[in-house]
């Protein structure tokens, strides 16, 4: 339940005014217009930003061509779809302490439920998880996978069992101590309500590897065994149906990047698109071979079975339908599945050309000189989102100094830097099947001016996402190469030489602090770098002057699908 103490009341209050200073760049011509968003703002007490931040997600109906698929499958997709549902409402256990119920009914306007819905509570996760409603605290950095009054430093000490399990709440017993609890005993009603939809759905399944994934994936709901169903997961070619489900990436443990968190997307494989990038997967020993650092940062080699295919997707759920939407998976990320069959990509393309309508070509008009914007485009915007997930498998997954896994070492940055990796190894990627003549679209000229527009879109996540703080570094990294310049009109031009050494130099850094495991000097970097400084706040405000959407959500399920 929400508690008014004073500190709360406090830090609401300087919240409140930040939120007015940080709105000076509005426009300010139409006074009145000016004192109706400030009654409005009033009419909901709790609310503590500007009006203008409930609107910067562009609704997207979410919806495919399912005609080529039988009765049967859509039944199936129904089942999936119910699944998925239930993985939402363990994100948001996960997530926020408060029912869901109870918190959505305090609220008294459908803007503010509304966004309250698409941040999982009463943060903001595209302005670093600030409150945007009074009463509450910043947000736990822990989510409700650790006790709330636990410090890092009383973790550190402890000593029980599956301490830095992806798949366990730390809890507390009646004498204060440290345990843990599976999710498989912690929510063992919601996921065994989920394990039977999956063997349903598997009952109804036209393919036997997908039967198969559903099978297993709906045993290890229950066991908090993922291994199996993964390694199915990834023998899985022809179905056209596809599901992602369960608990698996990390980035809502800011505390340390251990615990994972509950999501699922269901997506329907389109056939032609995959069928241009199958044949990427394929260079991957050689492109770890050849990456900019020393051999002992790539002695391990990636698989090359792994496969790339594009989908559309018909539903999101739990973390990746909080905040910002994923347009691109690489999974599974369990490091031993990584090494003995490599990873699947999937672009997600009706949610990546929605991005690239409403988002990155408005800001590539407000930013990008004018002779460069002609190299904003979608098959750019695609290519790197892919390569981005494919660089992903390159690079290293266990340091070279027994300090165990990259993600073990590097703690909270490792996501953070893991993204930043895969962005500029993606680029890698990029040049070097440019100048093999693999890729055949487009010039180095379009993926690198797409690639500068696009770190302007990502860097409006914030700092609470792992994707927008890659960016911050990348950004300021790119600023001190001198790999972009900034004309008197204020428009950026990028330098193409001059990025192509930014690219190499960054990859070294970055694969090196991998390699070493080196926390202190991740940490110095993400301290120093992974900021967002005045000139680039003040270009960000222009975007947000000039009403372009940060990112989008989405009108979504059976309804909308016609089930």
């Amino acid at each position: 339940m929400r508690k008014f103490t004073l500190k709360k009341l406090t830090m609401a209050m300087t919240a409140a005014l930040f939120a007015l200073s940080g709105c000076s760049e509005a426009p300010s011509s139409d006074s009145s217009q000016q004192n109706q968003n400030s009654e409005q703002a009033h009419a909901d007490t709790s609310l503590l930003v500007d009006e203008q931040r409930l609107s910067i997600y562009q609704p997207v109906e979410l919806n495919a061509d399912l005609s080529h698929l039988s009765d049967q499958q859509k039944q199936m997709i129904s089942k999936l779809i119910a699944a998925s549902k239930i993985m939402d409402d363990l994100f948001w256990k996960q997530a926020f302490s408060e029912s869901k119920t109870d918190f959505i009914d305090t609220l008294t306007r459908d803007e503010v439920k509304h966004f309250a819905n698409i941040n999982y509570g009463p943060w903001d996760r595209l302005n670093g998880d600030a409150a945007f409603l009074s009463g509450y605290d910043s947000k736990p950095a822990g989510a409700q996978f650790y006790p709330e009054d636990m410090t890092k430093e009383e973790f550190e000490k402890a000593s029980f069992e599956d301490k830095k399990g992806l798949y366990s709440l730390v809890r507390r017993d009646e004498n204060g101590k440290l345990y843990t609890q599976p999710y498989s005993q912690a929510y063992k009603k919601e996921l065994t309500e989920a394990s039977n939809l999956l063997r349903e759905a598997a009952e109804l399944a036209k393919d036997k590897s997908f039967a198969n994934y559903l099978t297993l994936r709906a045993e290890a709901l229950l066991n908090d065994d993922y291994l199996a169903s993964d390694m199915a997961w990834m023998d899985m070619k022809t179905n056209p149906v596809e599901l992602v489900l369960g608990p698996i990436e990390t980035y809502e443990d800011q505390l340390f990047g251990y615990r994972a968190a509950f999501e699922s997307y269901v997506l329907i494989k389109d056939k032609q698109w995959s069928d241009k990038l199958a044949k990427f997967a394929q260079f991957l020993p050689e492109l770890q071979k050849g990456l900019p650092v020393a051999d002992k940062y790539k002695a391990e080699m990636p698989g090359s079975d792994a496969d790339l295919n594009a989908y559309d997707v018909i539903y999101y759920a739990g973390h990746s339908n909080a905040g910002s939407k994923t347009i691109a998976i690489n999974l599974p990320n369990d490091e031993q599945v990584q090494l003995e069959k490599g990873t699947r990509r999937l672009q997600l393309k009706n949610a990546m050309k929605a991005k690239f309508e409403h988002i990155l070509q408005p800001i590539a008009d407000e930013l990008i000189v004018a002779e460069q914007r002609e190299n904003i485009t979608f098959d750019a915007f695609f290519a790197n989102t892919m390569f981005h997930e494919v660089a992903h498998g390159l690079g290293i997954k266990n340091t070279i100094n027994d300090n165990g896994t990259v993600r073990n070492a590097l703690k909270e940055h490792a996501s953070a830097l893991e993204e930043g990796k895969a962005d500029i190894l993606g680029l890698y990627m990029i040049q070097s099947l440019l100048e093999k003549g693999e890729i055949t679209e487009g010039t180095l000229d379009d993926y690198y001016v797409t690639f500068m527009a696009g770190i302007f879109r990502s860097v409006r996540f914030g700092a609470s996402s792992a994707h927008g703080k890659a960016n911050m570094i990348r950004f300021n990294f790119f600023a001190e190469k001198g790999a972009f310049e900034k004309t008197e009109e204020g428009l950026y031009r990028v330098n193409i030489d001059k990025m192509g050494d930014a690219v190499k130099a960054l990859s070294q850094l970055i694969l090196t602090y991998q390699g070493d495991g080196d926390y202190q000097g991740v940490n110095q970097l993400v301290e120093e770098m992974g900021v967002i400084k005045p000139a680039l706040a003040k270009d960000l405000a222009k975007l947000e002057k000039a009403s372009i959407p940060v990112d989008i959500h989405f009108t979504q399920g059976k309804e909308v699908l016609g089930l």
